[in-house]
């Protein structure tokens, strides 16, 4: 496991490349995810546009203008944050020996953040006054869907984090109540569903305001969607984020965190007892649910079936011997099924169909629908192999995860029947019939 890039570049390529230590393995490959996210989003918007289902609005602006006092005060703020924190942490002493927790503690560089804030207030007054009028003139431009993929992928990750970090303080409660604050602006504790749920309701907001029909730009989302969780899955897979799978009883592991076949149950049961105490404060009991026996087939290697996520970024585990990681040192004592690894593979399967389909389907609704039905089918059966927390409701003991899921398979079912009796927006209707004449 590789909790930031530091690590990965001195296993890989032997470099030590202490700046590194700043770019954590999870947060890189969610910006990665984003990306690609919005390279297909802007792809699927272009030709969406090209056939006539989305039109380019006139917006008034005005042209000339000075900065103004909340221009400068907003860079200043940006600068100083930059300056404060990003450039601080190669001049504070000891930054670099833990990079997280330098950018999450109070402590920088106040001298270079007040330098930045004003490099960068001076910067934008310099920009607004090259293009300054005598006096100021409204302009009508016309701005395309296309053109506003960036304001998207800024609202997608802002109400994205916001919704992740809500639902799974929900889903976690009785950690959530004993450090409200601790847990809410923690590191670690990401829900997808929470921060699709949230980010869907900010958008479908955003587009509604500046009167673009909300159905086209799902159906345009959609296989951006699914890539972008098959990518952001491989930052959980590469930093070992705790988003694993329940014991895998056909292995057991070496004092060292290598995976070994297990020649019985009652060798996999001696391994944990001999692990109850962790396992114990993990699940709370010992019983078999927490663990089913699957051995490797065709040739793959072990690790596909039970990993011990080595080095991972949530410290779990036991301590490797003679490991030089710092506070990144520790191993599960029993391996357990990657599932992140088979999310990877599955959505980027399911991302491949969604995109070769996404042309064939004209219906507006019934990409998005299809989408729907393939996350929430896979993301369900994940569940069955992943340790999460489960409610007790009338007997049944589902995860946040699963009833989610089955929602958004029974709306995938609704949406697809229920499509060409879609209504668009009068707005949009009309912009239609506008480009057909």
């Amino acid at each position: 496991m590789y909790p930031n890039l530091y690590y990965l570049f001195k296993d890989l390529f032997g470099l030590e490349l202490a700046p590194l230590k700043i770019v954590n393995s999870f947060g890189f490959f969610v910006a990665i995810s984003f990306l690609a996210a919005a390279w297909t989003f802007t792809r699927e918007l272009r030709r969406k546009q090209s056939n006539g289902l989305l039109t380019a609005v006139n917006t008034t602006i005005t042209v000339g203008q000075p900065a103004s006092a909340f221009d400068l005060l907003l860079n200043f703020i940006l600068g100083f944050i930059i300056g404060y924190k990003i450039i601080g942490i190669f001049i504070v002493k000891g930054a670099l020996d833990d990079p997280q927790t330098f950018i999450t503690s109070k402590d920088g560089s106040l001298p270079i953040g007040i330098l930045g804030g004003l490099i960068a207030a001076g910067f934008k007054w310099y920009e607004k006054n090259k293009v300054k009028l005598e006096k100021p003139e409204k302009r009508n431009i016309r701005i395309w869907p296309s053109d506003r993929v960036g304001d998207v992928v800024i609202i997608a990750a802002a109400a994205g984090f916001m919704g992740a970090k809500i639902f799974d303080n929900l889903e976690n409660w009785d950690r959530f109540i004993q450090d409200p604050i601790g847990n809410l602006f923690s590191r670690s504790g990401l829900t997808f569903y929470g921060g699709l749920i949230c980010a869907t309701i900010a958008l479908a907001y955003y587009f509604r305001k500046n009167k673009i029909p909300f159905i086209h730009i799902c159906d345009a989302a959609a296989p951006g969607l699914m890539l972008a969780y098959g990518l952001g899955r491989i930052g959980c897979q590469v930093s070992g984020d705790g988003d694993w799978g329940i014991l895998n009883s056909a292995y057991i592991s070496d004092s060292l965190g290598n995976v070994v076949p297990a020649s019985s149950l009652d060798m996999f049961k001696s391994s944990l007892l001999a692990n109850s105490g962790f396992y114990t404060q993990q699940f709370g009991s010992l019983n078999e649910s927490h663990f089913a026996s699957f051995k490797g087939f065709a040739g793959l290697p072990d690790w596909f079936f039970a990993y011990t996520y080595p080095n991972n970024v949530n410290h779990e585990g036991i301590p490797i011997p003679g490991c030089t990681w710092g506070e990144y040192c520790n191993h599960l004592p029993l391996p357990v099924f990657p599932t992140p690894l088979y999310e990877i593979i599955g959505c980027l399967i399911l991302f491949g169909v969604l995109w070769s389909i996404r042309k064939k389907i004209n219906l507006p609704g019934r990409l998005f629908a299809i989408y729907l039905m393939l996350n929430g089918l896979e993301r369900f059966f994940i569940e069955k192999i992943r340790v999460n927390t489960k409610y007790n409701i009338f007997g049944f003991h589902p995860t946040q995860a699963e009833l989610i899921s089955s929602f958004l398979v029974l709306a995938g079912v609704v949406l697809y029947i229920y499509a060409p009796k879609i209504k668009l927006p009068a707005f949009a209707v009309k912009k239609e019939e506008n480009t057909s004449s």
